[in-house]
Parts: C-alpha cells; structure tokens; sequence
C-alpha cells in the first residue's frame, strides 16, 4: 500500500470565462462535481467558485492521473450543465486549460477559507487577474494570452 496525501487546488472556467453558471443552481452543480469526485474514490474538501469559473479542494488517490481525472471531470459536468439547459442555458463548454497545484496539509484550512470567500474576493478581483497570480504563487509560468 501506497501513503500518500496528494491534495489539489483545482480552478475550471467557462469558455471564454463567460459568466453561465447561475447563482441560483450553483448548489445544483456542485452537488453533481461531489458525486462525481466521490465516485472516483477522492475526497472533496471544497467546492465553490463564481459565475465564470469553479475551485475545487480535492484530494486524489495515487493511482489516479490528474489530466485524466480533469478531462473526465470537465465531461461528465459539460453533459450534465447541457442536460439541464433550463438551469444553465447559456452553458457552452469549459476552457480546454485548466489551474491546478498541490497543496501542503498545513495550507489546507487557508485554501478552504479562500474557496468558501470567492464572492466577497471577487469583488476587487477578476477571474483572470485571480488565475494569473495563482500561477505565479505557485510557480507555474504563464502566457498571458491564453487566459
């Protein structure tokens, strides 16, 4: 047996960080991404996120690939979005690209509370701006344009 803590910060935006997810069925999705998060035998911690884009706290088994793990993801939440087109009718598709770092056990509380904040961190803060610092905290270079 494997020991491992392999816990992700996930951020996933609309295409075009097009604002199409409604306020009023957010809980709606996020209860779709936790089902489908437990059904690949990971563990949510997290869930939140804004009209244009989602943050997902989440830890992942060792046995499980990341990019796979996102493509899959992004799939099955594009089907079920489309599949409630009354909710979410100006859904289209995620960005192909997607942020995603590890995070230390010690930082965990801190990620959860920033995930739990997004809307009041939103109001000073866009999407864009918020992905690009991520990537630089976290080391990850950039192109600019393609955010």
């Amino acid at each position: 047996m494997s020991y491992t803590n392999l816990l992700y910060h996930i951020v996933i935006r609309t295409k075009r960080s097009e604002p199409t997810i409604p306020i009023d069925h957010e809980r709606d999705l996020y209860m779709y991404f936790f089902t489908f998060i437990k059904a690949y035998d990971c563990r949510v911690y997290r869930i939140g996120g804004m009209p244009d884009h989602i943050h997902l706290l989440v830890s992942m088994r060792s046995t499980l690939c990341l990019a796979d793990f996102m493509r899959d993801m992004k799939t099955a939440t594009s089907k079920f979005m489309k599949s409630h087109k009354e909710d979410f009718p100006m859904f289209d598709r995620w960005e192909s690209e997607y942020f995603a770092c590890t995070v230390s056990p010690g930082q965990k509380d801190a990620v959860i509370e920033y995930i739990k904040n997004q809307k009041e961190h939103h109001k000073g803060v866009n999407s864009r701006d918020e992905i690009l610092r991520l990537c630089r905290e976290n080391g990850i270079e950039v192109e600019e344009r393609y955010i």
